[in-house]
This record gives C-alpha cells, sequence and structure tokens, in this order.
C-alpha cells in the first residue's frame, strides 16, 4: 500500500538540505494540465505516456530512495503511476538491483501544494494566475 505526503511534509523535504534528483524527486504526471505553474524542480511524465516509460523513468531514478507522486488532485492519475513506478521499483529491488526506496503521493496534488505555496518561489514555479483564477480565493 502506497502512503501519502502532505504538503508540509513536502515542502519540508524541499527546503531541507536534502539534494533533488539524489534524495528525492517530485514526478509530476498531468497531462495538459501541467502549465500554469509546478512543484519546484519537479519533472512532468505525463499519464498518457506513463506506461510506456515507466521503465525509462526507474532506471534514472532507482538511486533516488524518496520519489513523489502527483497531479492535479492526486485522487487518480498520481496514485495510479505511483503504484505502476512502485511495482517496478520493487521488482527491481527484489532482484537485487534497486535500494531500498519509498514511493509516496502527495496528498490534493498540485492544487492544495500551490494554493498554500504558489508565492514561495522556493517551492512553486511558473505559476499562473490565469490557469489558477483569482488568488483571492485560495
Amino acid at each position: 500500500m502506497l502512503k501519502y505526503i502532505s504538503p508540509d511534509e513536502l515542502a519540508a523535504i524541499i527546503k531541507s538540505e536534502k539534494v533533488p534528483m539524489n534524495d528525492y524527486c517530485v514526478i509530476d504526471v498531468r497531462d495538459d494540465d501541467w502549465a500554469g505553474g509546478n512543484i519546484k524542480g519537479s519533472h512532468n511524465s505525463p499519464s498518457s505516456q506513463f506506461y510506456l516509460r515507466v521503465n525509462d523513468l526507474v532506471e534514472k531514478t532507482k538511486h533516488i530512495p524518496t520519489v513523489v507522486f502527483h497531479c492535479a488532485l492526486s485522487q487518480m492519475r498520481g496514485p495510479k503511476a505511483a503504484r505502476i513506478y512502485s511495482e517496478a521499483r520493487n521488482q527491481l529491488e527484489g532482484d537485487g538491483e534497486d535500494i531500498p526506496h519509498q514511493v509516496l503521493i502527495l496528498r490534493g496534488g498540485f492544487q492544495d501544494f500551490q494554493a498554500k505555496f504558489r508565492k514561495d518561489p522556493q517551492l512553486v514555479e511558473n505559476w499562473s494566475q490565469e490557469v489558477w483564477g483569482n488568488p483571492q480565493y485560495f
């Protein structure tokens, strides 16, 4: 069973001494809805192509102990991609070709993360008011 991470917990990791793409990585599986902002340093791996490209992603990230997945709300695409990725990583670990790791899902997805942290350039980049509407409602 996959575990969830809160926006505050992820923000603490990003702002810590941990190194992106070494100690952790954030995988954003949004498709066309990726425009308008993203978690700083995250990598977009669209859900529409995810299953076809999961092995490449695993190969590029198998040395990373913490991998966090999300989509817009982390209700469908994010959890599904995390499950597919986790199964591939677990297989490698079982074969002795991977390190112990954790695969997490960002609770509330980018919508909740940007609502809380959109004004913090250490956490969110490329944020667009046109996409997210009037910020007074967040």
